[in-house]
């Protein structure tokens, strides 16, 4: 016997987090640990719950989540990407409130690499003239 449940892929940055919704108690478990355990920091944990809140959804499903690669805010901004768009799944209704608040959007912003004869991705050697 299987559980239902609604899944989610969200990616940001080098992070990639598969996100599954279950009916139930309001739980978030992050590879396999509660998530406040797993995000020391408040400010990720309104991150990633930023797309319950604006759907009202706070509470209504046991949220379990495997997620890899990059660093704790990518992950953070993984993770609110695949809960969006498991939400969507729930209810595809949800989807202009999701749009308006941007959290259907995946950032497309990525480290750019570093260029042969300079120090980093932009920064040159100094230019000296004499």
């Amino acid at each position: 016997m299987s559980e239902t449940y609604y899944e989610g892929v969200g990616r940001r940055k080098r992070a990639t987090a598969r996100v599954r919704l279950y009916p139930g108690s309001g739980e978030i478990v992050v590879n396999d640990k509660p998530v406040d355990e797993y995000f020391t920091r408040p400010v990720d944990i309104a991150h990633l719950m930023a797309p319950l809140e604006a759907t009202g959804m706070v509470g209504r499903f046991r949220i379990s989540v495997k997620v890899q690669g990059g660093g704790i805010s990518g992950q953070a901004g993984a993770i609110r990407h695949g809960i969006a768009r498991a939400l969507l799944k729930v209810d595809p209704e949800l989807r202009p409130i999701l749009r308006k608040g941007g959290f259907l959007t995946r950032d497309p912003r990525e480290k750019e690499r570093k260029k042969p004869g300079l120090k980093r991705a932009r920064k040159a050697p100094q230019y000296t003239k004499r």
